[in-house]
C-alpha cells in the first residue's frame, strides 16, 4: 500500500465527522424499527450522548473502535504514534468520566461499539439492546412491595377482595 502523504492524511481524518455516522445511523434504524424513540446529542447532559431515551433513563453512545481505543479493534498508526497513544487515552478517560457524571444523575449508559455492528453482529446487538432498554424499563417500573390483590370467586366470578377495595 503507498504511504499517505501529511496532506493527504489531514484531509482524510477531516472528513472524518462526530455526528450521523454509519454505525450510529444503523443503531438508530434499529431502534426506531422496534418503536424506541430518542433525541439525539442533548447538549443538556454531559458529554452529548448519541442518542438518549428519556422514557428509559437511558444514554446510548455509539463509539469508534479507533477513536475510543476498543481493546482488540484499535491499531493505532505509527506515524505519529505518541500523539494517537496520548488523543486515544484522553478519549477513553473522558468516556469514562462522563458516564460517571451520568450515573450520578441517575442516567443508565449503554456503549456500542463499531465493531459490534458489522452485518455478522448487527441483528444480535440490535437485539441485545431492545433486550437490554426493556429490562431498564421494567425494573424502573416495577411493583415493589405491593402485593396483587387477592381474588375470590363467587357465583362463578371471580372478583377483589371487599377489603382491598
Amino acid at each position: 500500500m503507498p504511504k499517505l502523504s501529511a496532506e493527504r492524511i489531514h484531509k482524510n481524518m477531516a472528513a472524518i465527522h462526530s455526528k450521523d455516522t454509519k454505525p450510529e445511523m444503523i443503531v438508530r434504524k434499529g431502534l426506531w424499527s422496534k418503536g424506541f424513540r430518542y433525541r439525539l446529542n442533548s447538549p443538556r447532559l454531559p458529554g452529548h450522548p448519541d442518542m438518549v431515551l428519556k422514557k428509559y433513563r437511558t444514554c446510548i453512545f455509539v463509539n469508534g473502535c479507533f477513536w475510543h481505543g476498543h481493546e482488540g479493534c484499535c491499531k493505532i498508526p505509527n506515524t505519529n504514534r505518541d500523539f494517537w497513544v496520548a488523543k486515544i487515552k484522553r478519549n477513553q478517560e473522558r468516556d469514562i468520566e462522563t458516564q460517571k457524571r451520568l450515573a450520578e444523575m441517575g442516567w443508565h449508559c449503554i456503549t456500542i461499539w463499531e465493531c459490534e455492528l458489522k452485518p455478522s453482529k448487527r441483528e444480535q446487538t440490535l437485539k441485545s439492546l431492545a433486550f437490554t432498554l426493556n429490562k431498564i424499563w421494567l425494573e424502573e417500573h416495577a411493583v415493589i412491595g405491593k402485593p396483587y390483590p387477592q381474588l375470590e370467586e363467587e357465583d362463578g366470578m371471580l372478583k377483589a377482595a371487599e377489603e382491598q377495595i
